[in-house]
Parts: C-alpha cells; sequence; structure tokens
C-alpha cells in the first residue's frame, strides 16, 4: 500500500473505469426526510450505476418523516430504517450507518442524481488505500438534465491547492455528506457521526476522519448534480452564525473561531501528557504547561488512579502519598484530567521534573504548523543510557503510519517530516532551574495594550504638531530657514 505524504495523493495509480476487478461492497447511505419523489429520483440513478449491483447496498435513513419512506421502486432491495433516537441530518447519517453492513459507507444527500460511473469512481480509491476520504464532484443544478456548476467555496479550494494535494492538514474542511465515502472501519474508528448535530455535522466528522489519518482525494469523474441550491448558497451569513456558535469547540483547528485569551474549550488544540512520579516534579510540570501563553491546552497525568482506594491508612506513610496529593491538587482544575486522554490535534509528551517556558508551547507548535511536521523532539538531557526527549506529535501522522508496518516515527518522518531541537532553544528547564510562576498573563496584555494606546495618541500628537511646524515654516523668510525652527521641524519629522 502506497504511504502518502501530507495530503498529496498523487502517487495513487487509480485504475480506468471498466479495467478493473471490483471486491469491495459499498453501502450508500441516504439521509432523508418527508421526500419520496426525491428518493425515488435518487435511487433511479444508483440502480444504473457501472458498479457491480451485488455489491452495492442502500440504506435510507428516514429522519421522522410525517409520512414514512417507503423503499424506492427501482431498488427492490433497499431498505428504510427509521431514525428512532434524536433528529437532523446527524442523526441520520449515524443511524443509516449503523444499520449499514458494506465495507465503505457512501454518504448521499437525497437530492442528488450521479452520473452512471459515480459509485465505481469513488470505489477504485477505496480499493487502493484502507484510509481513503473520497469526495465526489458535486455540481448544482436548478433542474436535472443542466450541465450545473460547483460551488464556489468549492471551486476556489479544489484550484488553490491543487485539488487538494497541497492542502496539508486542512483537507478535511471540503468534506461534505453531499457525496462522500469512507472505509466503514476508518468511520467508526473515528467515532462515527455525531447524532446530535444537525448541521456541519460533515465538516465536524472530516475533521475527526483527519484526526484519524484519513486522506482526502477529490475525484472529477465522480459527478454527481444536486437539485436546487444548498442552504449554504441560500443562506450562507445564517448558516456560518448558526454553525460557528459550537465548531470553536468541536475542531480545534478553527484557529480564527477561538480567538479569545481565556476561554477553556471542549477540545483542546494541545494536549500535555505527563507520567506522575513525585508531587513536586510532578507538579512543576503540570503548573508550568497550564501558565503558558498558549491557554489552549489541558493536561493528562498518566498514573495507577485506580489504586487510590478510600480504605482507612495511615495518611503521612501512605506508599502512594504523592500520588493522592496530585490528585487532590488538580482534582478541581479543568485542565487536567486523570489517565483518560483528550482528543487534540497535538500531543506533547513531557517528562515529569521538566518545566516550559512561558511560549515554549506556542513556540513548539508554531515549529509543527510552519513546516507541516509530524513530529518535533526536544533533546533534553544526554546521559550514558540514553536522550531524554520531549516529543511533540501530530495526532493525524501517527494514526496514519499505524496503517502500516514499521516504526512509527520513521514512517512519520516519511509521511509528514520529522525534527530534532535543543531544550535552551526553546526554554526548557528543569524544576530546580524553573523561574517562580508569579504574575498575570492578562495583567501585561492590558499593559501592552495602554502602552500601545499612548503610542498612538503621541505619534497623532507630532503629527499634529509637525503640520503647524510646516505651516509656520511656510512663512519663514528664507534666510531663516536654517535656524532653530527648522532644526525643530527636522526632529518632530524623525520623531513621527
Amino acid at each position: 500500500m502506497i504511504r502518502v505524504r501530507h495530503n498529496d495523493y498523487g502517487p495513487l495509480r487509480p485504475p480506468e473505469a471498466g479495467s478493473w476487478q471490483p471486491r469491495l461492497r459499498v453501502s450508500v447511505v441516504i439521509p432523508a426526510y418527508d421526500c419520496q419523489d426525491a428518493v425515488e429520483r435518487t435511487a433511479a440513478a444508483l440502480a444504473a450505476q457501472t458498479y457491480p449491483a451485488e455489491l452495492v447496498e442502500v440504506v435510507v435513513a428516514d429522519d421522522g418523516s410525517p409520512v414514512p419512506i417507503s423503499p424506492p421502486r427501482s431498488l427492490p432491495g433497499a431498505r428504510v430504517v427509521r431514525v428512532s433516537e434524536g433528529w437532523g441530518r446527524g442523526a441520520a447519517r449515524q443511524t443509516g450507518q449503523l444499520a449499514a453492513t458494506g465495507d465503505v459507507i457512501h454518504w448521499l444527500d437525497a437530492d442528488m442524481i450521479l452520473d452512471p460511473g459515480h459509485l465505481e469512481a469513488h470505489m477504485r480509491w477505496h480499493h487502493l488505500i484502507d484510509h481513503a476520504v473520497v469526495i465526489g464532484d458535486t455540481r448544482f443544478v436548478d433542474a436535472p438534465g443542466e450541465p450545473g456548476v460547483q460551488s464556489e467555496y468549492t471551486r476556489k479550494t479544489l484550484e488553490s491547492t491543487r485539488m487538494l494535494k497541497d492542502a496539508g492538514s486542512n483537507a478535511y474542511l471540503l468534506h461534505t455528506g453531499a457525496s462522500s465515502s469512507v472505509r466503514t472501519s476508518l468511520l467508526r474508528t473515528a467515532g462515527g457521526v455525531d447524532p446530535s448535530l444537525n448541521m456541519a455535522e460533515d465538516t465536524e466528522l472530516g475533521y475527526r476522519l483527519a484526526q484519524a489519518g484519513a486522506v482526502f482525494i477529490p475525484d472529477p469523474e465522480a459527478r454527481g448534480y444536486h437539485v436546487g441550491p444548498s442552504t449554504v448558497m441560500l443562506r450562507e451569513k445564517e448558516v456560518h452564525r448558526h454553525n460557528w456558535s459550537y465548531l470553536g469547540d468541536l475542531i480545534p483547528d478553527l484557529r480564527w473561531l477561538r480567538n479569545h485569551p481565556r476561554r477553556r474549550w471542549l477540545r483542546p488544540y494541545v494536549l500535555v501528557n505527563v507520567a506522575a512520579t513525585t508531587y513536586e516534579q510532578t507538579r512543576a510540570t503540570v503548573d508550568s504547561a497550564l501558565a503558558g501563553t498558549l491557554t489552549d491546552a489541558a493536561v493528562t497525568i498518566a498514573g495507577p488512579w485506580d489504586k487510590l482506594t478510600g480504605e482507612r491508612r495511615a495518611n503521612l506513610d501512605d506508599p502512594l502519598l504523592d500520588l493522592r496529593l496530585l490528585h487532590n491538587l488538580y482534582a478541581h482544575e479543568p485542565r487536567v484530567t486523570f489517565g483518560e486522554p483528550q482528543p487534540a490535534p497535538f500531543a506533547l509528551h513531557l517528562p515529569a521534573g521538566w518545566t516550559l517556558g512561558a511560549d515554549t508551547l506556542a513556540h513548539l507548535v508554531k515549529l509543527a504548523e510552519d513546516d507541516r511536521l509530524g513530529l518535533v523532539c526536544v533533546a533534553l538531557e544526554e546521559r550514558a543510557d540514553g536522550i531524554t526527549a520531549a516529543r511533540l506529535e501530530r495526532t493525524a501522522a501517527f494514526a496514519r503510519a499505524g496503517f502500516f508496518p514499521g516504526a512509527p516515527d520513521d514512517l512519520v518522518d516519511e509521511m509528514f517530516g520529522s525534527i530534532w531541537t535543543s531544550a535552551a532553544e526553546y526554554g526548557f528547564t528543569t524544576a530546580e532551574q524553573a523561574e517562580p510562576l508569579t504574575g498575570d498573563p492578562a495583567k501585561w496584555r492590558a499593559l501592552a495594550g495602554r502602552r500601545l494606546k499612548e503610542i498612538e495618541e503621541l505619534r497623532t500628537r507630532v503629527e499634529r504638531l509637525t503640520a503647524e511646524v510646516e505651516r509656520l515654516s511656510a512663512a519663514e523668510p528664507a534666510e531663516e530657514r536654517h535656524g532653530p525652527l527648522s532644526s525643530l521641524i527636522r526632529h518632530l519629522r524623525s520623531a513621527g
């Protein structure tokens, strides 16, 4: 199986239509609500596909239609499953995929009409690699039979990223439920569809598929026609207003939705993993991670927490005393969890007893993002028995490496790149050498804001005085233009 670097799927060579032997079963999942006629029309196009009919399963997920949707007449084997918990697109997609039995799940909107080769175009990629997410070429039409147009966002994204080959970690943003497909195993590893979302569920799922190691492939031969404009086309600002209210919590990569300096989000951007040792050493490490300028971070402390039972014990002579003290210290800190890692795009593995500088985490992540690296290793200390290191790992990179045999670090280096750097360069120190964690970052931000305002006021004043001096200079006799007034003008200009 070919290893794809970042999202550059160019080295993959899918077979030409009709020139290969399919073997994977595909389940086409169609969420539907009160649209029997549209389902019939979509089903008729599915009945005409070139992909072998015996390898195609169709599941219509009826999202509580007032008149229950019936199995389409043109596909006698199609099944209809009714959403029993929740409502909306997320609940319907999840209900449909859980009922599906195919090797691949192919999402399809109920108002789509497919070219005959649509399914085959999708499925040829899934026969090449088991971590592809294939995105169909959806064209919007007012009526069946028209040539249609791509959405402006899709067109610009494909043009600017060389058909997503240069999209890097942002390729998932083009994932849409109108026509996309994914291996069932990868979908379920990623956690399936969030049934609580009735809008933007496809974007949120795309993000989790990316974290699970997916490669996103748009295929222009997987042509389909969406009858009628999308909701985004009709009410773009309202859609964004609705979706952005919660996508900031769910997708840490959308940094522009997380511009509040002190908020805590549901899913952190960076997770710092620390293995518990002594109370003092572990505390120094955890506290430094919580005090950095990158506030969108959480900490997981690994340890045998299940051993902390409530039986009678000698408080000061308890063999698990340090572990208990750490649990006491952080039990009510919402950014710290005990042994249960939270999902995050980046994970920093940091030995207890080593501390981060104020900007350490921010600078490490910037290095990884700027160079799209999958791994940044920091040499903390070198001894005769080896090197003690901190490791910033990109979650998606190590998930991708898991699809292949071999050493994960070598695979990540091949597909994403890696680098070694020094502790001193990025502000790592030992707990004994670390500066006390004092002061309030918010206070210093406020002070910087006041100083910027004062600078702006002084600049305005200098400009006003300069204009006044130049006005007076224009009236100054020529023989006096090299006197004190001219010196003042030069001084004010240099100050401005």
